[in-house]
């Protein structure tokens, strides 16, 4: 089951903290309450915590690249102490920011945004900032960033893009608006087959099928089985990079020898 909080928590099982993360109280509470709790936090955005931790030991106060109340965001902001990280959303607000010294700052970013929107609001920030630290390396999710290249090299070849991934994931939201602006003349974000508008399909020769970093290849399986079931489908894969990137799990779930 889902929790928001420890306190919804049964008494008799455990904590999974998820991967978008949670602010650093939270396992801090867990913690003192003895619980038994897996932090499954995602290693590239525990990447970007450590950056932003390094920053601050470094007296820079942070800039954060994200979309206000989504999990991530909270969570990285969460990392460090109230008013030391500032949020930014687009490029326009970044003319609003009130940093506490603008010699004295650093950005960091989202891993789940559009790359294009991204580097337009970096490049906002150290026009008004030119001291502004950067990350040694891009913070945005490399399967993020694979996904969007794949849509924009597709694009030109299909009538509409579906993107199956949950209404709440901003990698897979990403996905739609960078297909609308390469050219897709309809993007549609579905969770299932069901989610289909068949009538926006109507007349359409190719269809691009993509999904958020996280959705379940079933789920893309079912979305094909429905476009087979109505069409005479013809597959060819898009393939502009290949994944081959593994990650441990969390030490609690590690088998002991």
């Amino acid at each position: 089951m889902s929790v928001e909080g420890l306190d919804e928590r049964p008494p008799d099982r455990p904590v999974i903290f998820s991967a978008p993360a949670v602010p650093k109280s939270g396992p801090a509470e867990a913690a003192a309450r003895e619980m038994v709790y897996v932090d499954a936090t995602c290693p590239l955005v525990s990447k970007v915590h450590i950056e932003a931790a390094r920053h601050h030991e470094a007296g820079l106060q942070m800039v954060m690249i994200g979309h206000a109340g989504h999990p991530e965001t909270v969570g990285t902001m969460g990392q460090l102490p109230p008013g030391e990280v500032l949020l930014v959303e687009t490029a326009d607000d970044v003319a609003t920011l009130t940093p506490r010294d603008p010699g004295r700052l650093a950005f960091i970013t989202q891993t789940t945004l559009s790359v294009d929107d991204t580097a337009d609001i970096v490049a906002a920030l150290k026009a008004r900032f030119p001291a502004i630290v950067g990350p040694h390396k891009e913070d945005i999710c490399y399967a993020t960033t694979n996904r969007q290249e794949a849509v924009k090299a597709m694009a030109p070849d299909i009538d509409a893009l579906l993107v199956v991934g949950a209404p709440n994931s901003s990698n897979s939201r990403r996905l739609v608006e960078v297909g609308a602006k390469a050219g897709c003349g309809y993007a549609q974000l579905v969770q299932r087959s069901g989610d289909i508008d068949w009538r926006a399909l109507d007349g359409a020769r190719a269809v691009g099928i993509t999904a958020g970093a996280s959705a379940p290849e079933v789920l893309v399986n079912e979305v094909v089985d429905a476009l087979r079931a109505r069409y005479d489908v013809t597959m060819r894969d898009v393939v502009t990079a290949e994944e081959n990137v593994e990650f441990k799990v969390p030490r609690v779930l590690r088998v002991q020898g």
